[in-house]
Protein backbone atom coordinates (compact mmCIF):
# COMPACT_ATOMS: atom_id res chain seq x y z
CA UNK A 1 0.00 0.00 0.00
CA UNK A 2 1.25 3.54 -1.12
CA UNK A 3 1.22 7.07 0.69
CA UNK A 4 -2.10 7.97 -1.16
CA UNK A 5 -3.56 5.17 0.66
CA UNK A 6 -1.92 6.46 4.27
CA UNK A 7 -3.83 9.82 3.57
CA UNK A 8 -6.90 8.09 3.19
CA UNK A 9 -6.48 6.18 5.91
CA UNK A 10 -5.95 9.74 7.89
CA UNK A 11 -9.14 11.08 6.18
CA UNK A 12 -11.21 8.34 7.76
CA UNK A 13 -9.17 8.89 10.95
CA UNK A 14 -7.59 5.79 11.32
CA UNK A 15 -10.37 3.32 12.11
CA UNK A 16 -8.16 0.15 12.72
CA UNK A 17 -6.88 -0.91 15.85
CA UNK A 18 -2.98 -1.44 14.79
CA UNK A 19 -0.94 0.19 11.75
CA UNK A 20 2.48 -0.32 10.68
CA UNK A 21 3.85 2.40 8.55
CA UNK A 22 7.88 2.25 6.94
CA UNK A 23 9.85 4.41 5.46
CA UNK A 24 13.56 4.63 5.68
CA UNK A 25 13.63 8.72 5.32
CA UNK A 26 13.20 10.55 8.77
CA UNK A 27 11.33 13.59 7.00
CA UNK A 28 8.54 11.15 5.72
CA UNK A 29 8.69 9.84 9.03
CA UNK A 30 8.01 13.41 10.83
CA UNK A 31 5.42 14.27 8.14
CA UNK A 32 3.45 11.34 9.23
CA UNK A 33 3.68 11.31 12.89
CA UNK A 34 2.43 15.53 12.06
CA UNK A 35 -0.20 13.96 9.95
CA UNK A 36 -1.63 11.50 13.07
CA UNK A 37 -1.31 14.48 15.53
CA UNK A 38 -3.73 16.73 13.16
CA UNK A 39 -6.28 13.70 13.91
CA UNK A 40 -6.57 15.00 17.79
CA UNK A 41 -8.02 18.31 18.71
CA UNK A 42 -5.09 19.69 20.34
CA UNK A 43 -6.39 20.43 23.58
CA UNK A 44 -6.67 16.30 24.00
CA UNK A 45 -3.15 16.06 22.62
CA UNK A 46 -1.67 15.60 26.47
CA UNK A 47 -4.17 13.12 27.38
CA UNK A 48 -4.41 10.84 24.37
CA UNK A 49 -1.25 11.16 22.13
CA UNK A 50 1.85 9.42 23.06
CA UNK A 51 5.07 8.72 21.16
CA UNK A 52 7.79 6.49 21.52
CA UNK A 53 11.09 7.15 19.55
CA UNK A 54 12.96 3.71 20.18
CA UNK A 55 15.13 5.24 17.06
CA UNK A 56 17.08 8.25 18.71
CA UNK A 57 19.57 7.83 21.26
CA UNK A 58 18.30 10.53 23.66
CA UNK A 59 15.38 8.32 23.67
CA UNK A 60 16.40 5.01 24.91
CA UNK A 61 15.22 5.58 28.03
CA UNK A 62 11.99 3.99 26.96
CA UNK A 63 11.88 0.28 27.58
CA UNK A 64 9.25 -1.66 25.59
CA UNK A 65 7.29 -2.60 28.79
CA UNK A 66 7.24 1.34 28.51
CA UNK A 67 5.03 1.24 25.77
CA UNK A 68 2.89 -1.85 26.45
CA UNK A 69 1.38 0.17 30.13
CA UNK A 70 0.62 2.95 27.78
CA UNK A 71 -1.18 0.52 25.04
CA UNK A 72 -2.69 -1.25 27.75
CA UNK A 73 -4.03 2.10 30.00
CA UNK A 74 -8.00 3.23 28.85
CA UNK A 75 -8.11 6.47 27.55
CA UNK A 76 -9.52 9.86 28.77
CA UNK A 77 -12.87 11.73 28.36
CA UNK A 78 -14.18 8.28 26.31
CA UNK A 79 -12.02 9.42 23.39
CA UNK A 80 -9.47 7.18 21.39
CA UNK A 81 -5.92 7.04 22.62
CA UNK A 82 -3.20 7.44 19.82
CA UNK A 83 0.23 5.76 20.50
CA UNK A 84 2.78 5.92 18.03
CA UNK A 85 6.17 3.67 18.06
CA UNK A 86 8.97 4.96 15.91
CA UNK A 87 11.04 1.89 15.79
CA UNK A 88 13.29 -0.96 13.83
CA UNK A 89 11.73 -4.04 14.10
CA UNK A 90 14.50 -6.12 12.93
CA UNK A 91 16.20 -4.55 15.69
CA UNK A 92 13.93 -6.49 18.48
CA UNK A 93 14.76 -9.09 20.83
CA UNK A 94 13.13 -11.93 20.22
CA UNK A 95 11.24 -11.68 23.40
CA UNK A 96 10.09 -8.21 22.92
CA UNK A 97 8.93 -8.85 19.52
CA UNK A 98 6.89 -11.34 20.91
CA UNK A 99 5.22 -9.36 23.89
CA UNK A 100 4.47 -6.38 21.15
CA UNK A 101 2.85 -9.03 19.16
CA UNK A 102 0.83 -10.40 21.28
CA UNK A 103 -0.37 -6.81 22.15
CA UNK A 104 -1.13 -6.35 18.18
CA UNK A 105 -3.43 -9.37 18.15
CA UNK A 106 -5.21 -8.25 21.55
CA UNK A 107 -5.33 -4.30 21.30
CA UNK A 108 -7.15 -2.38 23.95
CA UNK A 109 -10.50 -1.42 21.55
CA UNK A 110 -10.66 2.14 22.29
CA UNK A 111 -6.99 2.62 21.48
CA UNK A 112 -5.08 3.11 17.97
CA UNK A 113 -1.25 2.17 17.93
CA UNK A 114 1.12 3.67 15.03
CA UNK A 115 4.23 1.67 14.55
CA UNK A 116 6.36 3.64 12.39
CA UNK A 117 8.82 1.14 10.84
CA UNK A 118 12.16 3.09 10.09
CA UNK A 119 13.99 1.04 7.03
CA UNK A 120 12.24 -1.42 4.28
CA UNK A 121 9.40 -4.03 5.74
CA UNK A 122 11.28 -7.16 4.72
CA UNK A 123 8.96 -9.61 2.95
CA UNK A 124 8.81 -12.28 5.84
CA UNK A 125 8.56 -10.14 8.66
CA UNK A 126 5.50 -8.31 6.09
CA UNK A 127 3.96 -11.78 5.75
CA UNK A 128 4.56 -12.08 10.02
CA UNK A 129 2.53 -8.91 10.34
CA UNK A 130 0.32 -9.52 7.60
CA UNK A 131 -3.20 -9.25 9.62
CA UNK A 132 -2.12 -5.79 10.47
CA UNK A 133 -2.92 -2.66 7.82
CA UNK A 134 0.76 -2.48 6.46
CA UNK A 135 1.75 0.96 4.58
CA UNK A 136 4.96 1.96 2.82
CA UNK A 137 5.31 5.97 3.16
CA UNK A 138 8.03 6.13 0.46
CA UNK A 139 6.93 8.53 -2.17
CA UNK A 140 7.59 7.56 -6.29
CA UNK A 141 9.11 10.27 -8.57
CA UNK A 142 5.67 10.17 -10.51
CA UNK A 143 3.72 11.13 -6.76
CA UNK A 144 5.63 13.88 -6.08
CA UNK A 145 3.00 16.75 -7.62
CA UNK A 146 0.19 14.61 -5.42
CA UNK A 147 2.66 14.70 -2.21
CA UNK A 148 3.11 19.15 -2.81
CA UNK A 149 -0.60 19.18 -3.98
CA UNK A 150 -1.70 18.05 -0.59
CA UNK A 151 1.28 19.68 0.99
CA UNK A 152 0.04 23.07 -0.03
CA UNK A 153 -3.71 21.64 0.97
CA UNK A 154 -2.39 21.52 4.20
CA UNK A 155 -0.96 25.38 4.00
CA UNK A 156 -4.21 26.12 3.07
CA UNK A 157 -3.27 27.32 -0.48
CA UNK A 158 -3.33 25.58 -4.22
CA UNK A 159 -0.43 25.69 -6.49
CA UNK A 160 -1.20 25.30 -10.10
CA UNK A 161 0.29 22.23 -12.19
CA UNK A 162 2.61 24.63 -13.90
CA UNK A 163 3.89 25.87 -10.77
CA UNK A 164 4.84 22.33 -9.66
CA UNK A 165 6.64 21.62 -12.75
CA UNK A 166 8.85 24.53 -12.22
CA UNK A 167 9.04 24.02 -8.40
CA UNK A 168 10.58 20.55 -9.09
CA UNK A 169 12.20 21.40 -12.18
CA UNK A 170 13.90 24.29 -9.45
CA UNK A 171 14.66 22.52 -6.69
CA UNK A 172 14.63 18.78 -7.53
CA UNK A 173 12.77 16.36 -5.96
CA UNK A 174 14.37 16.44 -2.28
CA UNK A 175 10.70 16.52 0.05
CA UNK A 176 12.54 18.42 2.58
CA UNK A 177 13.88 21.40 0.59
CA UNK A 178 10.31 21.48 -1.59
CA UNK A 179 8.09 21.68 1.90
CA UNK A 180 10.62 24.20 2.85
CA UNK A 181 9.61 26.34 -0.25
CA UNK A 182 6.09 25.53 0.17
CA UNK A 183 6.17 26.83 3.67
CA UNK A 184 7.45 29.74 1.87
CA UNK A 185 5.39 30.32 -0.66
CA UNK A 186 2.33 29.52 1.86
CA UNK A 187 3.14 32.88 2.71
CA UNK A 188 2.56 35.15 -0.01
CA UNK A 189 -0.87 35.81 0.96
CA UNK A 190 -2.44 34.21 -2.07
CA UNK A 191 -4.84 31.24 -2.46
CA UNK A 192 -3.70 29.94 -5.40
CA UNK A 193 -0.41 29.78 -7.00
CA UNK A 194 1.19 30.46 -10.87
CA UNK A 195 4.30 29.90 -11.64
CA UNK A 196 4.65 34.27 -11.86
CA UNK A 197 3.66 34.28 -8.07
CA UNK A 198 7.10 32.02 -7.21
CA UNK A 199 9.34 32.67 -9.60
CA UNK A 200 10.74 35.26 -7.59
CA UNK A 201 11.39 34.08 -4.38
CA UNK A 202 11.96 30.59 -5.13
CA UNK A 203 15.50 29.26 -4.50
CA UNK A 204 16.29 33.15 -3.97
CA UNK A 205 15.07 33.81 -7.45
CA UNK A 206 16.94 31.25 -8.83
CA UNK A 207 16.15 30.82 -12.76
CA UNK A 208 17.54 28.37 -15.52
CA UNK A 209 18.19 29.23 -19.58
CA UNK A 210 19.05 27.50 -22.69
CA UNK A 211 22.92 27.17 -22.04
CA UNK A 212 22.26 25.68 -18.80
CA UNK A 213 20.05 22.78 -20.86
CA UNK A 214 23.13 22.77 -23.33
CA UNK A 215 25.61 22.47 -20.65
CA UNK A 216 23.55 19.69 -18.70
CA UNK A 217 23.01 17.61 -21.95
CA UNK A 218 27.51 17.95 -22.77
CA UNK A 219 27.55 16.90 -18.81
CA UNK A 220 25.24 13.63 -19.12
CA UNK A 221 23.23 14.92 -16.38
CA UNK A 222 19.68 13.42 -17.03
CA UNK A 223 18.38 14.48 -13.59
CA UNK A 224 19.26 18.23 -14.29
CA UNK A 225 18.06 18.16 -18.29
CA UNK A 226 14.52 16.73 -17.27
CA UNK A 227 14.31 19.37 -14.25
CA UNK A 228 15.72 22.23 -16.49
CA UNK A 229 13.35 21.73 -18.70
CA UNK A 230 10.30 21.18 -16.28
CA UNK A 231 11.21 25.53 -16.03
CA UNK A 232 12.22 26.41 -19.44
CA UNK A 233 8.80 24.95 -21.33
CA UNK A 234 7.07 27.66 -19.55
CA UNK A 235 9.03 30.42 -20.67
CA UNK A 236 10.25 29.27 -24.42
CA UNK A 237 7.88 27.23 -26.57
CA UNK A 238 9.59 24.00 -28.42
CA UNK A 239 10.53 25.06 -31.39
CA UNK A 240 12.91 28.04 -30.51
CA UNK A 241 13.82 25.75 -27.69
CA UNK A 242 15.27 23.11 -30.82
CA UNK A 243 16.02 26.14 -32.87
CA UNK A 244 18.57 27.33 -29.66
CA UNK A 245 19.71 23.85 -29.93
CA UNK A 246 20.56 24.00 -33.64
CA UNK A 247 22.24 26.94 -32.97
CA UNK A 248 24.87 25.24 -30.63
CA UNK A 249 25.42 22.22 -32.28
CA UNK A 250 26.31 24.46 -35.17
CA UNK A 251 28.45 26.74 -33.44
CA UNK A 252 30.55 23.70 -32.17
CA UNK A 253 30.56 22.24 -36.03
CA UNK A 254 32.15 25.86 -37.07
CA UNK A 255 34.56 25.65 -33.83
CA UNK A 256 36.13 21.96 -34.77
CA UNK A 257 36.33 22.59 -38.45
CA UNK A 258 33.37 20.54 -39.71
CA UNK A 259 35.57 17.81 -39.16
CA UNK A 260 35.87 16.37 -35.62
CA UNK A 261 33.40 14.35 -34.30
CA UNK A 262 31.39 14.28 -37.50
CA UNK A 263 29.52 11.46 -36.91
CA UNK A 264 28.22 12.66 -33.59
CA UNK A 265 27.07 16.01 -35.07
CA UNK A 266 25.14 14.43 -38.19
CA UNK A 267 23.54 12.21 -35.44
CA UNK A 268 22.44 15.14 -33.15
CA UNK A 269 21.32 17.50 -36.66
CA UNK A 270 19.08 14.14 -37.94
CA UNK A 271 17.42 13.65 -34.32
CA UNK A 272 16.77 17.40 -33.91
CA UNK A 273 15.37 16.82 -37.29
CA UNK A 274 13.09 14.52 -36.63
CA UNK A 275 11.56 15.77 -33.31
CA UNK A 276 10.94 19.19 -35.13
CA UNK A 277 8.92 16.92 -37.93
CA UNK A 278 7.47 15.46 -35.09
CA UNK A 279 5.99 18.53 -33.27
CA UNK A 280 4.70 20.01 -36.37
CA UNK A 281 2.39 16.45 -37.23
CA UNK A 282 1.59 15.74 -33.95
CA UNK A 283 3.44 12.28 -34.51
CA UNK A 284 5.10 11.42 -31.16
CA UNK A 285 4.05 11.90 -28.01
CA UNK A 286 6.36 13.50 -25.51
CA UNK A 287 8.53 14.41 -28.60
CA UNK A 288 10.95 16.87 -26.19
CA UNK A 289 12.06 14.37 -24.04
CA UNK A 290 12.53 11.98 -26.57
CA UNK A 291 14.84 14.27 -27.56
CA UNK A 292 16.58 14.48 -24.70
CA UNK A 293 17.15 11.22 -24.07
CA UNK A 294 18.68 10.46 -27.75
CA UNK A 295 20.76 13.77 -26.96
CA UNK A 296 22.24 12.38 -23.64
CA UNK A 297 22.72 8.59 -25.28
CA UNK A 298 25.31 10.56 -28.65
CA UNK A 299 29.04 9.30 -27.93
Amino acid sequence: MSYKTFLKEIEKGLLESVYVIYTSESFLQREAIEAIKRILPEDERDFNLHIFNFISDDEQRHTLDDLLNVLNTHSFFGRRRFTISLMNFQKLSKKDFEKLNAYMNNPMQDSVFIIVHNGILKRELRERINIFKSISLDIKENEIPFWIKQKAKINRIEISDEAIDYLIGIIGQDLGLLSAEIEKISMLGKEIIHIDDISDIIAGGRTYNVFNLIDAIKNKDTEKVFNIYRTLKYMIDDYNLIGALNWHYGLQVQDSGGTKNNEYFVRAFEILNKVDIDIKSSGRNFPMEYLFVKLLQLQ
